[in-house]
């Protein structure tokens, strides 16, 4: 079963290189959406951002997510610069919700739902600093709400290990490929999809029950 799964994400990551390298050599960035009035927007780094990006777009209140790069050095990387591990930049989403609707301690409980707090600088087979968790905050008011957050993991005793998320002041953030957007909604028969970035949504969908857009059984349609 491992042997069959690290096959599946090998096959599914040498996919999405090679999609990248038939792109060109000038990569077909997202654009960054319009913030909306009365709108927020919060920043999150949890490992494979293909699962993050359709975990948070589960929840009530959050009109977009977009999948992008944030926490290192290099302006507009690409998807290949930032898997050299050496860029500094994490595989991130921007999530842009009504505050009204979904509170930003709602969106962090779903954020330490969705990913493995606990492991540093790795997610499931995906390995490197890349990977790594992160709370990007924008003010003392996110920051001191992440921190509370966190605490109240270390106390519930729902992971084994002491969570290791990183708590780093915003700074910018670069979206990702075109290609990379909607990616589980695109490509739910992907093998890596099915074993490793549906199991989290579902996981998020469980913990945030009562906050989603849609009850009951998941679909990615």
């Amino acid at each position: 079963m491992k042997t069959s799964l690290f096959l599946s994400v090998f096959f599914c990551l040498w996919t999405v290189s090679a999609q990248a390298q038939l792109l060109g050599t000038t990569p077909n960035f997202a654009k960054l959406p319009v913030l909306q009035p009365g709108e927020a927007v919060a920043t999150f780094a949890g490992g494979c951002f293909w699962a993050q990006e359709e975990a948070f777009d589960q929840l009530k209140g959050v009109r977009e997510v977009i999948s992008g790069y944030s926490g290192g050095n290099l302006k507009n990387p690409t998807y290949e610069q930032v898997g050299t591990d050496e860029t500094g930049h994490a595989e991130t989403v921007q999530v842009y919700y009504d505050p009204s609707v979904i509170s930003y301690r709602e969106l962090l409980d779903a954020f330490f739902a969705s990913h493995d707090p606990t492991t540093r600088n790795r997610q499931g087979p995906d390995v490197g600093r890349d990977y790594r968790s992160v709370a990007f905050y924008r003010n003392p008011t996110e920051k001191k709400a992440i921190e509370e957050s966190i605490q109240r993991v270390n106390d519930s005793k729902h992971y084994s290990n002491k969570v290791v998320t990183e708590v780093v002041p915003f700074s910018v953030f670069y979206p990702a490929e075109t290609y990379h957007q909607n990616y589980c909604k695109l490509h739910p028969n992907q093998p890596y999809i099915r074993n490793v970035s549906l199991p989290k949504v579902e996981k998020m969908r469980k913990a945030m029950s009562g906050k989603l857009k849609k009850e009951g059984k998941y679909t990615t349609s």
